[in-house]
């Protein structure tokens, strides 16, 4: 019994360990300019434990890859839209 108590402690210490890293793709309609892309990508890349955002402006939509322990789609958004290009997510993958 004692083992057993020993293994779950263990799993729950190392649970953060097991998240991985995300991808959502985010629509950015408001994106209509090609300097718009930048401004998305500064908001965002300023979130600790995003690692990486890649915009596609012709289709309005920006990629980024973060880190689920440290951030989450709720911020994402929230700091597009605080830098003036209100988004919303377009899917989610791992």
């Amino acid at each position: 019994m004692k083992r057993i108590a020993m293994a779950c402690a263990a799993l729950v210490l190392v649970w953060p360990a097991w998240a991985a890293q995300q991808t959502a793709t985010l629509s950015v309609p408001g994106m209509t300019c090609p300097t718009c892309p930048i401004t998305v990508k500064v908001a965002l890349m300023q979130l600790k434990g995003v690692i990486g955002v890649q915009s596609d402006f012709s289709r309005r939509e920006t990629t980024v890859v973060f880190d689920d322990t440290q951030v989450d789609l709720q911020a994402l958004t929230r700091a597009t839209r605080e830098a003036g290009f209100p988004s919303t997510a377009a899917g989610v993958k791992p």
